[in-house]
């Protein structure tokens, strides 16, 4: 599960990591360190423009949350973030933009919430952690995109065009699972070209791609609570809590690095 991540990195930067080709700068967005379903992310894919024999790698900005080509009407974007890795290759949602319509989501990190039940409260406690690559590096996830018709502009709108993505998941690896049984699946950089190539289209050959990283590349480390308000955006939402602020009603074993 994947419901909030922090995407910070420098566009030119991206362009540069993924030896983009094409970038247009009056894409740009800001950097936010709380997005939520429906707002934009960069994404990097390969498309083959008109005129032109072959794919051409391109950063775009994408709107979260997946939208079906013959979806009536884009509501249904905020319930299709994630598809999940074990059954995208054939649900309708999803099987045609698998087939042809891959991207990468570079990302900073994640947000996951841990539920724990405290003793003598109604309501359980949820701490958010931020998982993201110990080394430092962009969280590359593997993603899906499509592009919807809005039949009620007409062609030359600007508008009249919507094109979303949505996050494959995984089963989280074993440091991972006791905040969360799933986790956002990231691919190594041997296999960008692969997953990328629009020309690849079989599904078996797709699904052995869909191989998370060996475990160890992760760390979790307890959030503030403010993440959990959209109107929070900051680089202050990464900052660690410490073994005090995390303990609650006599149990709980403070910070937690994965």
């Amino acid at each position: 599960m994947c419901g909030r991540f922090a995407s910070s990195t420098k566009p030119e930067d991206l362009v540069e990591i993924f030896g983009v080709e094409q970038w247009d700068p009056a894409e740009t967005i800001a950097p936010s360190w709380n997005v939520a379903p429906t707002n934009s992310a960069y994404a990097v894919l390969e498309r083959v423009p008109k005129g032109r024999p072959d794919p051409v790698r391109q950063l775009r900005v994408l709107r979260w949350g997946l939208v079906p080509a013959w979806s009536k009407s884009p509501e249904s974007a905020v319930k299709m973030i994630n598809a999940r890795a074990e059954t995208v290759h054939e649900k309708p949602s999803y099987r045609q933009a698998f087939a042809s319509r891959r991207c990468l989501l570079p990302i900073d990190g994640y947000y996951e919430w841990k539920t724990t039940a405290v003793p003598g409260r109604a309501k359980p406690h949820k701490q958010p952690y931020f998982v993201s690559r110990t080394d430092g590096g962009p969280l590359v996830l593997a993603g899906l995109y499509e592009f919807w018709r809005d039949r009620t502009r007409p062609a030359d709108d600007a508008l009249a065009w919507l094109v979303t993505c949505t996050i494959v998941t995984t089963e989280a690896e074993p440091a991972l699972a006791p905040i969360h049984e799933r986790m956002p699946l990231f691919l190594d950089a041997g296999v960008y070209d692969a997953w990328l190539d629009p020309a690849r289209t079989e599904p078996d050959e797709l699904r052995s791609l869909l191989v998370p990283p060996a475990p160890g590349a992760l760390q979790a480390v307890p959030v503030g609570a403010g993440v959990g308000s959209i109107r929070n955006n900051g680089p202050e939402l990464l900052r660690p809590l410490d073994e005090t602020a995390v303990a609650f009603g006599g149990g709980g074993s403070g910070a937690t690095l994965f």
